[in-house]
């Protein structure tokens, strides 16, 4: 891959950030949810940056764009249970537009890095 560490990613930079600033939230769940919808939310969120750091240690740009789809998949997970959390009424509709104004724009960055790939692989 280019010279450049992960942690110079812009894309990994923002999900990073979008990590730190569920991890609150998380923390005001309801004890029943603990367990259920904070945990999946959790995996999720880590899982974001943690695929776009292993996908750029990959040799190539076809696996790093593997990881890249994962993270994707991972980033429109938070988007659903971010709305959950918003209709279950964990999660105001104002805190929820900003967390997925972010999401969105993550996953829309992703789009790019992969696209970006695909062209200079051609």
């Amino acid at each position: 891959m280019s010279g450049r560490n992960w942690t110079e990613l812009v894309v990994w930079q923002a999900s990073h950030e979008l990590v730190l600033e569920l991890h609150p939230f998380l923390q005001t769940l309801p004890a029943d949810e603990r367990f259920a919808l904070a945990d999946q939310i959790r995996r999720a969120a880590y899982s974001v940056p943690a695929n776009i750091v292993e996908g750029h240690s990959k040799a190539s740009l076809k696996d790093f764009n593997k990881f890249l789809y994962i993270a994707r998949g991972s980033i429109e997970e938070i988007k659903y249970f971010l709305l959950l959390s918003r209709d279950l009424n964990y999660l105001s509709s104002e805190t929820y537009e900003l967390f997925n104004a972010k999401a969105s724009k993550i996953s829309a960055m992703i789009n790019n890095l992969i696209n970006s790939n695909k062209k200079q692989m051609q």
